[in-house]
């Protein structure tokens, strides 16, 4: 695993990230679907440079908690700041972030490099090296021609981890990232969370289970709407 995660190490300056003190900071958020109250008066701060993890069962609010985050969902009251900037206000959506939210989807019919590289070509930040870095940290041949229809569930979350850290982000947020994963692919994608939370990122994750935040520096649980 150091092996593969060596082939390019794109660290970040971590001792910049280290002063950053409090990267997300979320004031007094609240979240209702009609009359549905999702989430509670929601207050909390995470540092840059740590991993954090948010463990509930389904329908308790990660999902919709890590969206409102990333600007995907727009809080009912509230305030997020993400590196200095308010989403909503001063942005759309959270700055240089690499996602998992819900269930990865790609074209069936292409390769896992071919489905990078037409993601890539959207914002056109990186070229082929960085996609083929980001295929061998997560364990897939980025000059396999076999198509993602063909894919295991855990091989479709480990391309979609890939997707999520080819940009180089200083935020990444992965709604339940070791989902459909066996032994092997969970301990994969913790050894490279590590290794990306050693480069100075930071890290959101959430599980329906304990046992997968053991590489968490601080662990959260989301109960009816609110973080305990």
């Amino acid at each position: 695993m150091d092996k593969i995660i060596q082939i390019k190490d794109r660290s970040i300056n971590k001792e910049r990230n280290k002063n950053m003190g409090a990267f997300i900071k979320i004031e007094g958020l609240k979240k209702n679907f009609r009359n549905e109250e999702v989430l509670k008066e929601i207050n909390i701060e995470f540092e840059a440079g740590n991993i954090y993890g948010i463990v509930g069962k389904n329908g308790s609010g990660k999902t919709v908690f890590f969206k409102i985050i990333a600007g995907y969902v727009k809080p009912t009251s509230g305030h997020v700041y993400v590196g200095n900037k308010e989403i909503g206000i001063d942005t759309d959506f959270a700055e240089n972030m690499g996602l998992i939210i819900e269930t990865p989807g790609f074209l069936t019919q292409y390769s896992a490099y071919k489905n990078l590289a037409y993601l890539a070509s959207i914002r056109n930040k990186i070229g082929d090296d960085e996609i083929y870095t980001a295929l061998e940290m997560v364990d897939i041949n980025p000059f396999s021609k076999k198509k993602v229809g063909k894919f295991s569930l855990g091989m479709r979350q480990r391309l979609g981890i890939a997707q999520a850290i080819m940009e180089d982000p200083d935020l990444i947020i992965l709604d339940e990232p070791m989902n459909g994963l066996d032994k092997y692919g969970i301990k994969l994608v913790k050894d490279l969370l590590l290794k990306l939370k050693e480069q100075g990122k930071t890290i959101l994750i959430s599980s329906h289970y304990a046992e997968d935040m053991e590489i968490c520096d601080k662990v959260y649980e989301m109960d009816n709407g609110q973080l305990i």
